[in-house]
């Protein structure tokens, strides 16, 4: 194990702190089973609930940095939603374990979740984002002996995802600001 490791989860978890202060963050360090554990020995779910930044919930992964950065530099990924729910910690220990296992996910990159976001939501997959909700001062996080950039998984649809592999990325960020779309809407209509 890197001796980096702790300290970086633990720098992530005080930047997320700081950020939003103001708020409760819970730290929960989640169940991903032996074989996934080894990929991410360090992994914890930050869960931040509503506060003077965001009426809604951000959980933030911290960890993912320390098992895949290169040169000191990696990422973690928030998640912003409308309530606290299992199924998003579960969703943020999915989306370590894609981009750690292989996958190495990144800015403008998608993943398929294999199931609605939540029952009922078109929304079936993540689009790597920049953390718009947030600014760059949640994404850009100083670490020892590197930088962790937080960068935002919003949850889209397939249709979406086809629109921004036939036209591009802006084309459908562009999209979405036409829309106006309500980001922490599991049931917001698909803008294609």
């Amino acid at each position: 194990m890197s001796d980096a490791r702790v300290p970086a989860a633990e720098a992530v978890e005080s930047h997320v702190r700081a950020f939003f202060e103001g708020h409760t963050v819970e730290v929960v360090v989640r169940g991903l089973g032996p074989d996934r554990r080894e990929a991410l020995p360090d992994l914890r779910v930050l869960v931040v609930g509503p506060g003077p930044r965001s009426a809604g919930w951000a959980y933030v992964t911290a960890g993912c940095w320390a098992a895949t950065e290169k040169d000191g530099d990696g990422l973690e990924f928030v998640v912003t939603a409308h309530v606290r729910d299992q199924r998003f910690i579960d969703l943020m220990a999915m989306i370590a374990y894609y981009h750690c296992a292989g996958h190495r996910l990144d800015l403008e990159h998608s993943m398929p979740i294999g199931e609605a976001w939540v029952p009922g939501s078109a929304c079936d997959h993540l689009l790597i984002s920049m953390p718009y909700l947030h600014g760059p001062d949640l994404e850009h996080c100083p670490l020892p002996g590197g930088h962790a950039r937080i960068l935002w998984a919003l949850p889209v649809t397939a249709a979406e995802i086809e629109f921004r592999r036939r036209e591009g990325h802006e084309a459908l960020e562009q999209l979405f600001d036409d829309a106006e779309i309500v980001p922490t809407d599991p049931f917001r209509a698909s803008v294609v």
